[in-house]
């Protein structure tokens, strides 16, 4: 009798460790089950991040990704309560030899990403927005982005960034500097340029950033025929309808006045002395500060720069 109860019990004992082995390997091996249910789901061939999940070619995240051991709490909080959609202007030559660095580095730290191209990759992903390659078709792709996004993610984030697929972001950064404004302000951020509109415009080659208001603003623009695409400037043309949208161009320096968002190479900022007839000097909406042995930089040897192209 009691060796048929000890037989029992490393039975029962045995089954349990299978069992919980299972489902462990189930819950933990399923990244779907860690985060909302999103019908229609589905990874693309090839693509192996398990922390990302795809609807409708949109890449969503699972989680805030950080190291091991990191204190995040406050980047976590962040991360829930400041909301921030990428989008990433590419073409297909370019997936491989930059998108891909994109989709692995920076843009982990995203709530959603959408690589926006001409045509569409399934495999990717990318969105295809129907345009030509080529800078003459810019802001085509611009405009055409924004639309789709406001049609189709506009209530799954609260600010849109759009980058270039040679640009650098660091994401937390700009959450901070995010959540001190609420997404119902007509409002963007971006490296500041004077000429040719009022109030300024936001360098394309460095990114901006929306608020939901005025992403809803810009694509009425268009809609009402306030604004048109009256120039292959991307930059200038997206800056102008804000202008005429009365969406602000906001301040992005930080608490000491230093830029936050840079429209060159970091070594050009850490290294280059640009001569005063470069066209920089006169574009540049807030003064600009040479420090370091006379090296050009639009933030102190120990500033924090955020964005990169």
């Amino acid at each position: 009798m009691g060796f048929l109860a000890t037989k029992s019990s490393l039975l029962a004992f045995h089954l349990g460790i299978i069992t919980g082995f299972i489902s462990t390997f189930y819950f933990v091996g399923n990244p779907k089950l860690e985060g909302p249910s999103h019908p229609g789901t589905q990874s693309p061939r090839g693509f192996r991040d398990v922390e990302w999940f795809v609807e409708k070619l949109a890449l969503f995240r699972v989680a805030h990704p950080h190291l091991a051991g990191e204190e995040s709490s406050l980047s976590d909080e962040l991360y829930d309560k400041v909301r921030i959609l990428c989008w990433v202007m590419t073409g297909p030559n370019n997936l491989e030899t930059k998108a891909r660095h994109v989709k692995a580095t920076w843009s982990r730290h995203c709530n959603v990403v959408l690589f926006m191209s001409s045509v569409q990759d399934e495999n990717f992903p990318t969105i295809g927005l129907g345009t030509k390659e080529g800078r003459d078709q810019l802001y085509w792709k611009t405009i055409r982005a924004f639309q789709y996004v406001y049609k189709n993610h506009f209530d799954q984030a609260d600010w849109f960034l759009k980058a270039d697929d040679d640009t650098f972001v660091v994401v937390d950064n700009l959450r901070w500097l995010l959540s001190n404004y609420t997404p119902d302000m007509p409002i963007y951020f971006g490296k500041r340029f004077r000429p040719f509109a009022k109030q300024g415009y936001m360098s394309g080659g460095a990114g901006y950033v929306l608020s939901k208001e005025a992403v809803r603003r810009f694509v009425t623009g268009f809609d009402s025929k306030l604004c048109s695409h009256t120039s292959s400037v991307e930059d200038l043309a997206l800056g102008q309808c804000m202008e005429k949208m009365g969406v602000v161009a906001g301040d992005s320096r930080d608490t000491e006045g230093r830029e936050t968002f840079h429209p060159f190479v970091p070594e050009s900022h850490l290294r280059e002395k640009f001569s005063k007839s470069f066209w920089y000097w006169n574009y540049c909406y807030y003064p600009i500060v040479e420090v370091c042995g006379g090296i050009l930089l639009e933030a102190s040897c120990a500033g924090q720069n955020w964005v990169f192209s």
